[in-house]
């Protein structure tokens, strides 16, 4: 029970620091890209952000019609949820490291496509869509 208790603490804390920096970072380096309030001569597909170019590309959404703001706050909550869940399994796991390793990556990718792909047609439903 202690363990338990202990991982959950330990996850919050994850799950606030980890957002924090990732709101930050994408706030700091992405926001006056995606909005288009730095203009440039030329596209860079680079300095686009990953998430929102997947779920744009994906689903087809229109992204004059995304509220940027809510959605970035809400990928950054995903990456948070994602991270931490997956760092707390890992740690709980007393198993060899190879397979910690092993159980890590698959329920990693797992949890991003199946979040992401949730998220993408909730955005469709809501009308985002092109």
């Amino acid at each position: 029970m202690e363990r338990l208790k202990a991982a959950l603490i330990l996850f919050a804390i994850l799950f606030f620091v980890v957002f924090l920096v990732d709101y930050l970072f994408i706030k700091r380096k992405y926001y006056k890209k995606i909005t288009g309030k730095k203009k440039s001569k030329k596209k860079n597909k680079d300095n686009e952000l990953m998430e929102l170019s997947y779920l744009v590309a994906k689903f087809n959404l229109d992204k004059s019609k995304l509220a940027l703001h809510s959605l970035l706050i809400t990928i950054s909550l995903i990456n948070a949820f994602i991270i931490s869940l997956v760092a707390i399994v890992v740690i709980i796991i007393n198993i060899n490291i190879i397979l910690q390793l092993l159980i890590g990556f698959v329920l990693l990718l797992a949890l991003i496509y199946s979040i992401y792909e949730l998220l993408g047609r909730y955005l469709v439903k809501k009308g985002f869509g092109k």
